[in-house]
């Protein structure tokens, strides 16, 4: 690509590439965006260095992966500034967290805001989501890295007679993202949601259940293994003692295997990832620090998802007891 310098990761990874060179004077090239974009089919994650550290170069950027999409649900904050309703705001001020350290993850032994565990976006709509587009207003000193799994080579790393296991099964997904309310995979503890949640509590209401595949195949053969503990409510058709222990176990085997690409922030850096091949995670920051991430979300479907019996958003079974905050 003229003008475009591309490296490879730092580290044995089989995934990513860093450019740089990417201006206003060259965004608009169709064959550079073009280039670019079979490089990201290729890679799954492109990390795009000394970018014009903006919110108009944010949304252009990710305009040449395909059309934005708003986030699905109401509750998530946007930028202030976000005039295309596709830019979501994550911002997590110092001292949120009172002394009942709710909200705070303990991770190692230590307290960490903005923490996040091994996960895939939108988990919960039948629709995921192409990609996403991330960058960082405001990094943490230490800390707040984001991390990266290739979903292909956990497939080939993954336990082979585990792997088999759930060859053909999919998983189900809710709206309900509270760490409290993680079921599978957990490697850390914590006390208790923060007050904003009550909002995305009652959204999750009026959600249906969504289906994912575990393990799915690209156009170009290659397998995918795509499970995520984080705001999972087991497999389909196997909600029960032994479905539930098998989720685990595909969890942890997870947490075990992936292969993490772990991206320290710089504000001129904007990150794109392949939500349908990719995981990733966030390691987290002290309570003490504040962390402010902007992401865009690129449009688009793998055509494997569904709500669960066909449900639409906003049909709500009269069975579905309150969901109600810890006091």
């Amino acid at each position: 690509m003229t003008g475009i310098r591309i490296r490879e990761l730092e580290g044995d990874f089989g995934f990513g590439a860093r450019l740089d060179g990417v201006t206003w004077d060259n965004l608009y090239d169709e064959d550079l965006r073009a280039e670019i974009n079979r490089l990201f089919e290729d890679r799954g994650l492109l990390i795009f260095e000394n970018m014009e550290p903006s919110s108009k170069m944010h949304v252009e950027l990710s305009k040449v992966f395909g059309p934005l999409k708003d986030h699905p649900t109401k509750t998530v904050p946007r930028a202030a500034d976000d005039l295309e309703k596709g830019v979501i705001d994550m911002h997590r001020l110092p001292g949120e967290c009172d002394e009942t350290l709710h909200g705070v993850a303990i991770v190692a032994g230590k307290p960490q805001v903005a923490f996040l565990p091994w996960h895939f976006d939108h988990t919960y709509n039948d629709e995921l989501n192409r990609a996403g587009v991330l960058r960082a207003v405001v990094s943490a000193p230490e800390g707040g890295r984001t991390g990266f799994a290739d979903g292909i080579e956990l497939y080939d790393d993954f336990d082979p007679a585990l792997r088999a296991r759930i060859e053909n099964l999919n998983a189900i997904y809710t709206l309900d993202t509270r760490l409290t309310q993680m079921r599978f995979g957990r490697t850390f503890e914590i006390k208790g949601d923060l007050p904003f949640m009550a909002a995305t509590i009652a959204e999750a209401r009026t959600f249906p259940r969504a289906i994912h595949p575990m393990i799915w195949t690209r156009a170009d053969g290659r397998k995918v293994l795509h499970v995520s503990g984080f705001s999972a409510a087991g497999i389909e058709n196997h909600e029960d003692a032994a479905g539930d222990a098998l989720f685990e176990e595909v969890c942890q085997e997870v947490n075990r295997k992936a292969h993490g690409y772990f991206h320290s922030w710089k504000p001129t850096d904007m990150v794109i990832w392949d939500n349908w091949r990719m995981l990733h995670s966030v390691e987290g920051c002290d309570p003490k620090y504040e962390r402010r991430m902007q992401r865009t979300t690129i449009r688009g479907d793998y055509g494997l998802g569904y709500f669960e019996g066909g449900r639409k958003i906003g049909e709500v079974d009269r069975e579905i007891a309150p969901l109600d905050l810890p006091a």
